[in-house]
């Protein structure tokens, strides 16, 4: 403890002493400006690898589901004057992307039609020993459907047992 000397009263001195702080931030600043240079020479290009998009092999006993909005007149996809999924819209979700289902009616049709293709494979303990076997479920959402939409209909196909829930998106021209 440092002690001040002089005219009266001795105190202790409440100054920091940053000396070894100048002193580590020092070193550290000379070995990154002799690393950096050696980092960034040895670094060859890099090169991103660019993968033609292939459609994926579905199976017939997949679940797809579209899960859209109402516009802001409440009208529903298919209707006449629908103007596109508003986030202030009412979910829509559609069975088999063609019936519009409501929360309760998924859940019991999802469940029913997982129970069918459970039975034709003989049985729980038959489907789990080949993979292949178990249905998944491909969600195509709108982009201007919230979350929560999609969301609800994910917690509804899990929960009627169907454990792989997959997305569906259109590809992006990565040209422009």
């Amino acid at each position: 403890m440092a002690v001040a000397v002089g005219g009266g009263v001795e105190t202790p001195m409440s100054d920091i002493n940053t000396t070894p702080l100048v002193d580590v931030m020092l070193v550290l600043l000379i070995i990154f400006l002799i690393a950096v240079p050696v980092a960034i020479q040895t670094i060859e290009k890099l090169r991103i690898p660019i993968f033609e998009s292939v459609e994926s092999e579905d199976k017939v006993e997949n679940l797809l589901l579209t899960v859209s909005t109402t516009d802001a007149a409440g009208l529903s996809a298919g209707e006449p004057g629908y103007a596109g999924a508003s986030r202030d819209g009412q979910c829509r979700v559609y069975f088999n992307n063609i019936t519009p289902v409501t929360s309760q009616e998924l859940y019991d049709q999802a469940f029913e039609r997982l129970d069918a293709i459970v039975q034709r494979a003989g049985g729980a303990e038959q489907i789990r020993q080949d993979p292949d076997l178990i249905p998944q479920v491909h969600i195509r959402g709108d982009v201007n459907a919230p979350w929560s939409c999609v969301a609800g209909a994910i917690y509804n196909v899990q929960a009627a047992g169907y454990p792989t829930v997959g997305f569906i998106s259109n590809p992006v021209d990565p040209n422009g």
